[in-house]
Formats: C-alpha cells, sequence, structure tokens
C-alpha cells in the first residue's frame, strides 16, 4: 500500500496512534507531499501528530504556494515558532510568497538584527545569487588550529546548512580561503588553518545572475559555492539543492518561451484559467499579428500564383519543412548556450558549419522532393526543379537563421529561448515566401 493510501486508511479508521507511528518511519518530503493530496482538515492532523522537529522539516519541504496555503490552517503563535526555526534560505523562501501582513505578524518579535537582514535580502535583485543564498556558513579565521576548527564545527554546525566546507575569512569578513571537512579530519590537530585551506577558490557575487551560478556548479562539480559583495566580504553561500531548484525553474522558463508563452512558476494545476490566458494570449496575438506579414507577401503575388497554379499546391510543404529545419537548428543552439558550448564569438564558427549542414540536408531532400514530383505528382520538369531548388535555398536560409537569432539574442540580453520555435517559424513563414516567389518570379519571367 502506497503511503497517501496508507494515511487515510488510518484517519478513516480513527487510529491516530498508529497514524503517529506510521509517520515517523516516513521522510519529512514524503509527508508533505502526502499532506498536499489530503483535504484542509486531514492535513492539519497529520501535522499535529509530527514532532516539533519533524513538523520543521516538513513545513521546509512544502511546496511555496502550498506553504502560504496552509499558514492560514495554524495558529500564529506556533507559525511564528515554525517560521524562527527554518534554515535561513527556507525563510527568505516561504516568506517571500505570503501577504506581506502576515511577514509583518511573523517579524513583530524578531530580533532587529535578522529583521535587517531579512530586508537586505528582499531587495537583492530577483534571480541573483544573494537572492537564493543563505547566511548559515561556518566559518574560520586562518589563525585557528585545525582541532579548534573542528571543535566549532561541532559547537555551531548543527544549525548551519552545511559543514562539508568550510570557510576563511579575515577580521573584515573578507574571503581568504575555504577548507572541506575531509581536508580538516585528515589534517594534523595542531596545523593552521592557513597551512591546509586552499586559496584559489571560485566565488560569485551577490548580483551574479542564478543562472551562471547554474553553471558555475557545473563547470566545477561544487557542492557549496561562496558568495560576496563589492569587496570581497562574504556575506553567503549558495548550496547545491537550491541550485537544482535554479536549474529546474531555468529549464521550465525556457520551455515556455520555446512554446511561445510567457514563463509560469506556478504548476498548471495551481494556476487559474484568467492567468494561463493572461500568459499564452500575449504571444499568440503577437505571432498572429506577424502572420499578417506572410499575407500580404502572397497577395503581392497573387498574379504568379493565378497564372502557374501549380506553385501554391507547394507553399505548405516549403514552409513546413523550413520551418522545422529551423527549429532543428534553434533549439540545439539554445542548448549549446545554456550549457556554455556557444559564445557570442563562435557565431561565424556556427553559420560556416550549419552553412555545410544546411547545403547537405537541402541537397537530399531536394533529390527526394524532385523524384516525387516527377515520378509521383507527375509536375513538369520545370515546376518540379524551381520547387527543389527553393527547398535548398529556403533550409539553407533557414538554417543560418535560427542557429543564429539565439546566439544574437544572449549578446544583447535577452533570453535565447524567445528566438525558438514559434518566433522563428513566424520569421522563416516570410523569407520561405520571398525566396519561393522571387525564384518562381526569375525562373518563368512572370
Amino acid at each position: 500500500m502506497i503511503p497517501l493510501e496508507q494515511v487515510i486508511e488510518l484517519i478513516d479508521k480513527k487510529q491516530f496512534k498508529e497514524l503517529r507511528n506510521y509517520l515517523s518511519t516516513l521522510h519529512p518530503f514524503d509527508i508533505s507531499e502526502i499532506m498536499e493530496e489530503l483535504n484542509s482538515k486531514h492535513s492539519l492532523l497529520v501535522f499535529r501528530l509530527l514532532s516539533k522537529d519533524m513538523a520543521i522539516e516538513v513545513f521546509s519541504h512544502m511546496e511555496p504556494a502550498y506553504q502560504a496555503k496552509f499558514s492560514e490552517l495554524i495558529a500564529e503563535e506556533e507559525l511564528r515558532e515554525i517560521v524562527n526555526e527554518l534554515n535561513f534560505d527556507d525563510k527568505i523562501d516561504y516568506l517571500e510568497e505570503i501577504p506581506a501582513v502576515l511577514v509583518k505578524k511573523i517579524l513583530k518579535n524578531t530580533p532587529e538584527s535578522e529583521r535587517k537582514l531579512i530586508n537586505q535580502f528582499f531587495n537583492y535583485p530577483e534571480y541573483s545569487a544573494g537572492s537564493i543564498m543563505t547566511i548559515e556558513f561556518i566559518d574560520f579565521k586562518k589563525q585557528m588550529t585545525v582541532k579548534d576548527s573542528i571543535a566549532r564545527i561541532r559547537k555551531i554546525g548543527y544549525d548551519k546548512e552545511t559543514i562539508y566546507t568550510c570557510y576563511v575569512t579575515d577580521r573584515f569578513r573578507k574571503l581568504e580561503g575555504i577548507i572541506s571537512l575531509k581536508d580538516l579530519i585528515l589534517a594534523d590537530e595542531y596545523a593552521k588553518i592557513e597551512d591546509v585551506m586552499q586559496s584559489d577558490f571560485i566565488s560569485v557575487t551577490t548580483t551574479t545572475d542564478q543562472e551562471t551560478v547554474a553553471t558555475t556548479f557545473r563547470d566545477y562539480d561544487l557542492l557549496a559555492l561562496p558568495v560576496v559583495d563589492s569587496e570581497n566580504r562574504l556575506v553567503g553561500i549558495i548550496t547545491v539543492d537550491d541550485v537544482i531548484d535554479v536549474m529546474e525553474e531555468e529549464v521550465t522558463e525556457d520551455f515556455h518561451l520555446m512554446a511561445g508563452m510567457q514563463a509560469n512558476e506556478e504548476s498548471y494545476l495551481d494556476t487559474s484559467v484568467k492567468d494561463l490566458v493572461k500568459k499564452r494570449f500575449p504571444w499568440l496575438a503577437i505571432l498572429m499579428i506577424s502572420a499578417a506579414f506572410t499575407r500580404a507577401i502572397m497577395e503581392g503575388y497573387d498574379s504568379l500564383l493565378s497564372s502557374v497554379i501549380l506553385l501554391s499546391a507547394n507553399i505548405p510543404m516549403l514552409m513546413g519543412t523550413s520551418g522545422n529545419a529551423g527549429s532543428q537548428a534553434s533549439t540545439l543552439m539554445v542548448r549549446s548556450i545554456a550549457v556554455g558550448d556557444v559564445v557570442f564569438k563562435d557565431i561565424f564558427k556556427v553559420l560556416w558549419k550549419e552553412l555545410r549542414v544546411s547545403i547537405s540536408i537541402g541537397i537530399g531532400l531536394a533529390i527526394l522532393n524532385f523524384i516525387s514530383l516527377i515520378f509521383f505528382s507527375h509536375y513538369p520538369l520545370d515546376i518540379s526543379l524551381i520547387v527543389s531548388v527553393t527547398l535548398i535555398a529556403t533550409i539553407t536560409v533557414a538554417k543560418l537563421i535560427g542557429s543564429s537569432l539565439p546566439i544574437l539574442a544572449k549578446k544583447i540580453g535577452l533570453d535565447p529561448a524567445i528566438m525558438a520555435n514559434p518566433m522563428i517559424s513566424t520569421i522563416l513563414d516570410a523569407l520561405v515566401l520571398i525566396t519561393y516567389f522571387s525564384i518562381c518570379s526569375m525562373a518563368l519571367g512572370i
């Protein structure tokens, strides 16, 4: 029996002692998932059966939106107690989700120093390193011995986000080095920290974009990353679990942009119909208006289409194939930019490679198309040649544009995913028609 069914069964039978025992065997994350599936009454019941420490852990694992909803079910004093026990970064994430009125109530009896810290976090740019870091780290002074440092970890480590990487600062809090728990344990207990620490380390500033942070973690295989201010003072750290959340956000955003809609941070089922309409309509409207250029181009060549009716029958194939070719190139380039394989200076290398790829693919598809038109559709030789030559040209144009636009978008500060499927297809539709009709006009003399 799956945990949710087991919990529901025990609730229905009112076997609360057995339920408490069963909950104690589950991971806090699993309990949070179960609570989100239950109604408010039963969810609160489950929460009340948890020990204090377990309840805090479960609360920290809840989705932010559900945290805000669940907050309405428990007393203000109890909520304040839970929030005070959360890790600092989890506390910030929660406070960002709830109404300002409730934030004030929760922070009413919070020490002034902590309130200042929280307000400072709220002032960091959204999606920056400062907004996702935590201040719960362990720091040493380089004059300390290894023995003293281990004693410090034992004293304060329980309340810290991680103890596996520690940081060395001077009296002005400037970051001087890092040291792993492994190096500490293996070092001579009377050795000085400055003799075993790593002075060559990677750090980011509070304003560094979270996507850059995620890339740094991936490139250097980090578990934690120090965050410094403009004067190289250590103000916080970012741990790998927070970076995983960032990666999920960035991938979700790219998927939405590539589908031609505004990014949505809420789950699908939690998003209202009104919000879904607001996020989808603008892009669809822009793309529809853009498509009007396609109509205008076709109207401009109306006489050409009227004189050679077979030409119009191939327009969907040319537009569809070119759109697919452009989407292939843009999707590949968005991914390459995201993982750091391609930067702006590589644009000419990319264009040269895509030129060769597109010509090869174009020739192959043109041969297949020519055979199909001649032997199966019984087209005249001249029309078959025109359509096939156009196919080579449009595929070449499509792949060059599809590969270059994401790079250019990144260069001017836009998300490369904007230049993915819908936008590329709309641009290419117009270019394909212009190319097709131009070749037809020159070849047929119309």
